[in-house]
């Protein structure tokens, strides 16, 4: 196989969203320091929304980027908290995937804590390949082609291969 071609991940993003701040907020922090061993940042408010008695700056969720190694041990364990199955509209036209975990006691390895309760996250995984740094560079920025790009089915072909993931018909 061509180097160039070879998908890999880039980052594992873990996302708890509760709409407002307050003891909630401080269970999602800690439940996401929990599972992936760093602070996480919080997510702010850009706009005012008076119905939800939202305002700029107000802190409304938490989330924590993972790269490299420990970002693909961490997937290997998330995979396995949804029984290695997935539906095929998770996948993003340019590759990338989001899944839901229910409850974070399905993630092999943690515990339950009386302290967090029982909550949920959402996991985004972004993937790349060798050579996508060219959209991202500060000098002379190009449009990746589409024959470089990452499709939909190299990405299920990718995640059945590394992982074992079944995918479930379509709705």
């Amino acid at each position: 196989m061509n180097p160039m071609k070879e998908i890999k991940v880039e980052k594992i993003t873990l996302n708890i969203g509760v709409g407002k701040p307050g003891p909630q907020l401080d269970k999602a922090v800690k439940l996401l320091e929990l599972i992936a061993g760093r602070k996480p940042a919080e997510a702010k408010t850009q706009k005012r929304i008076p119905t939800w008695a939202l305002r700029p700056g107000l802190s409304i969720g938490a989330m924590v980027t993972l790269r490299g190694k420990e970002a693909e041990e961490l997937l290997k364990r998330l995979f396995h908290a949804i029984d290695n199955r997935m539906h095929s509209y998770k996948i993003g036209k340019d590759g990338n995937f989001a899944f839901g975990i229910k409850e974070y006691i399905d993630i092999p390895g943690i515990k339950y804590n009386m302290d967090i309760g029982m909550l949920g996250l959402e996991v985004a995984v972004t993937l790349k390949r060798a050579g996508f740094r060219v959209k991202r560079r500060k000098i002379k920025p190009r449009k990746l082609p589409n024959r470089h790009r990452i499709h939909k089915d190299e990405t299920k072909a990718y995640l059945q291969e590394k992982y074992g993931i079944k995918f479930d018909e379509e709705k």
